[in-house]
């Protein structure tokens, strides 16, 4: 990758770590969940608010590096509007990106393939991640039957 774009993609980062979107709680959400990294001490819920099959809303609470909030913030903006099989869909490539599997032209991820550099440090590839884990889970809530049901 070249210095330019590395550069790009350093910024693009850094603006969502130090203004994230969509950070804050979400009052009536329909699946939540928290999770925690022990090894870097990133911390992150994310909440969705869903109507049909689309996701409404996205929000996060959390802390940690860089890395792990940016992409929490990154995502959260990703998935707004899409449908849940869309938003796996998006787990799958983005999961792929962090594990060098595929390129980030090959990707079609948008701004989330700033993240693309972190597949380089598999330490750091958990915290890019930990909210898509926890995004994961929330979509499992989603079509869970209900206790009784």
């Amino acid at each position: 990758m070249n210095t330019g774009m590395e550069d790009l993609y350093r910024e693009v980062i850094l603006d969502h770590y130090r203004a994230p979107r969509n950070k804050g709680s979400l009052e009536h959400a329909d699946a939540s969940c928290h999770l925690h990294n022990p090894l870097c001490g990133d911390d992150i819920t994310l909440a969705l608010a869903v109507e049909g099959d689309v996701i409404r809303d996205a929000r996060f609470v959390g802390q940690g590096c860089s890395i792990s909030q940016a992409s929490a913030s990154m995502m959260t903006e990703a998935i707004k509007g899409k449908t849940v099989a869309e938003a796996r869909e998006l787990i799958d490539r983005f999961s792929r990106l962090m594990r060098g599997e595929i390129a980030p032209g090959e990707a079609d991820l948008g701004d989330l393939e700033a993240l693309s550099g972190v597949s380089r440090f598999p330490v750091r590839v958990k915290c890019a991640l930990l909210a898509w884990e926890a995004l994961d889970k929330d979509l499992a809530q989603l079509t869970r039957p209900a206790p009784g049901g």
